[in-house]
């Protein structure tokens, strides 16, 4: 058997020392949580280097995805009703008919017009329509140039991936509204109403990583369409 020399008491850290080595390790552990783990798993970022980093829009994902799988889930185990099944339909046969009893004479059925279905009316024609192809992480615009009050019916889809997507207007005089945000969604319709004078449209971005075409369709009350950048 060796016997192992004890260390002495001056070869043994300090309780002070010890003591800073935990608040290092410690100050250390909060800064990765809060710098990387959070964005990158939970979309967190309280200090904005997440974004920089790229970190928080894959924790965005991330929770989106989180978010769907969720709801698929309690879709799939939603209760569903039962339809009964058709009751067979019971048929008499000829011979227990006595043969003395009188033969009932159905009579003929009285047959309704045939009617034409009636003709939905042609949905109105786009005013202007426009494809552009962004690539991974690449951005565009798209304005209408309106009036107060005026409406703008719109539908935008995509080729395979989703955007994110930020529907709002401005103006020189520095006024700004948002009137909807989306992420990664491979489309949207509807229309709005112009809350002052200005710019009002659509940006979006391409978050993939594969190249997105996105096409536009508008039509309504606007003077200019155009696409910024």
């Amino acid at each position: 058997m060796f016997n192992s020399q004890l260390p002495s008491r001056d070869d043994l850290p300090s309780s002070e020392s010890l003591l800073k080595s935990t608040l290092v390790a410690l100050l250390a552990a909060i800064v990765i949580l809060v710098t990387i783990v959070l964005p990158a798993e939970y979309g967190v970022d309280p200090t904005r280097i997440g974004r920089v980093l790229g970190l928080t829009q894959m924790g965005e994902i991330k929770m989106q995805l989180a978010e769907e799988a969720a709801a698929d889930r309690e879709t799939s185990t939603a209760p569903q009703t039962e339809t009964p099944a058709p009751q067979e339909a019971v048929v008499s046969s000829a011979a227990a008919i006595p043969q003395d009893s009188p033969a009932e004479t159905a009579e003929p059925e009285e047959v309704a017009p045939v009617t034409g279905a009636p003709v939905e009316p042609a949905a109105p024609e786009w005013r202007d329509t426009i494809s552009i192809t962004l690539q991974p992480g690449e951005a565009t615009e798209v304005k209408l140039t309106m009036r107060q009050g005026e409406v703008a019916i719109y539908e935008w889809t995509t080729d395979q991936a989703g955007l994110n997507s930020d529907l709002h207007g401005d103006n020189p005089q520095d006024a700004f509204i948002s009137y909807r945000q989306g992420r990664n969604e491979p489309g949207d319709s509807g229309e709005f109403t112009a809350e002052f004078d200005g710019a009002h449209g659509w940006f979006w971005r391409n978050r993939s990583e594969v190249a997105v075409t996105v096409t536009l369709r508008t039509r309504g009350a606007y003077s200019e369409f155009n696409r910024l950048f």
